[in-house]
């Protein structure tokens, strides 16, 4: 059993845990769906054996029945059933469209029925439910509420409420005015851009995975892998000192936050050439200007110039093809300075004190 426990606390380890949820990730959507099957009853499954194997742990069980964390561990068994549920329909659709026949929606038209009384109705009994749901639950869990603030003690660790504790995570890899403003404006921008840049009129009004293939793993990707995920790292692997830890280990406060980072610049002028940093920051700072630069500029060309997106050219036209692919590029920032600083321990790719800015 502890060797079981240490290999799972192994795997959990950041660069193992994200690496294994991208290949999974991909692993999925690549298949032919067998999980929007029975699979999906194999995969639920795995995940109620493997939460009650947790629970038997009285450290992870202590974590998961915070009243703070319990939301969390629905959260991560409601989003599942709503991608399931989604991408069985849109398989369905599909499969339904390559043989000529009605999607699920169309074959649903003769059932429906009138917005007044019958759909009213329906949901006043959904909201009641809901209601003695939420009482109930305000009953059984205590609400999870603390002395007045002190500033003179503060937890350890002390984290935000667990719908930003995503962006807590971001702070560890990106400068506050990045994690805390650029990013998370930029999600909302793409959010409100996703209908002006996805004007397909195959597939409105039915699910459908064939016509929008791109835009379903885009979006996917970016909520489950690098949202969802780091909501659900905040919250149960995240301990004292904003440390990682194992969910079978004990959170020891006594736990340094990690190996001391370093800057791109640092690393290339420092240790690998041995000068000492230049007096002038723009050449100081040169090799990560090159390197966002690359990233923002090469990115757009390949694009162009990759025969894989030519449809996707053709069909978005010059704007809005660039702005996807700007929007692209902003999300892989953030695996990439994710795996940069677990390892090589980088942590600014630009860093300019003068200006109060990283990168």
């Amino acid at each position: 059993m502890d060797s079981i426990k240490g290999l799972i606390d192994l795997a959990a380890s950041p660069p193992v845990a994200f690496t294994l949820s991208i290949v999974v990730f991909f692993t999925l959507f690549r298949s032919r769906w067998p999980w929007t099957r029975g699979g999906g009853l194999t995969m639920l499954g795995v995940g109620v054996a493997g939460l009650v194997f947790g629970l038997s742990d009285d450290e992870l069980r202590r974590r998961v029945a915070e009243p703070d964390n319990l939301p969390i561990v629905g959260l991560v068994f409601v989003v599942g059933f709503f991608v399931w549920l989604a991408m069985s329909k849109a398989w369905a659709n599909d499969e339904a469209t390559e043989r000529g026949d009605p999607t699920l929606e169309e074959s649903e038209r003769d059932d429906r029925v009138l917005t007044w009384p019958d759909l009213v109705f329906v949901e006043l009994i959904a909201a009641i439910l809901l209601t003695v749901a939420l009482v109930v639950w305000s009953l059984l869990v205590p609400a999870p509420l603390e002395g007045p603030a002190n500033p003179a003690l503060a937890p350890n660790p002390s984290k935000a409420p667990w719908y930003f504790v995503g962006l807590q995570e971001l702070l560890v890899y990106f400068d506050p005015w990045l994690a805390g403003v650029v990013i998370p404006g930029l999600i909302v921008f793409g959010l409100l851009a996703i209908p002006y840049m996805d004007r397909n009129p195959r597939g409105n009004g039915y699910y459908t995975f064939r016509e929008r293939r791109p835009e379903i793993l885009l979006f996917l990707f970016g909520f489950l892998v690098l949202w969802c995920q780091l909501i659900v790292v905040g919250t149960f692997v995240r301990g004292p000192n904003w440390s990682f830890y194992g969910p079978f280990e004990s959170w020891e406060p006594a736990r340094v936050a990690g190996t001391a980072t370093i800057s791109l610049s640092e690393a290339l002028w420092v240790r690998l050439l041995g000068v000492g940093l230049p007096g002038s920051w723009l050449l100081r700072e040169l090799p990560g200007l090159l390197v966002v630069g690359l990233w923002f500029v090469g990115l757009p060309v390949l694009a162009l110039r990759s025969p894989w997106l030519r449809e996707q050219r053709e069909r978005l036209g010059r704007v809005r093809f660039h702005t996807v692919v700007f929007l692209v590029a902003v999300m892989g920032l953030l695996p990439l300075k994710m795996y940069a600083r677990w390892l090589f321990h980088l942590q600014d790719i630009v860093h300019l004190p003068e200006l109060l800015l990283s990168l």
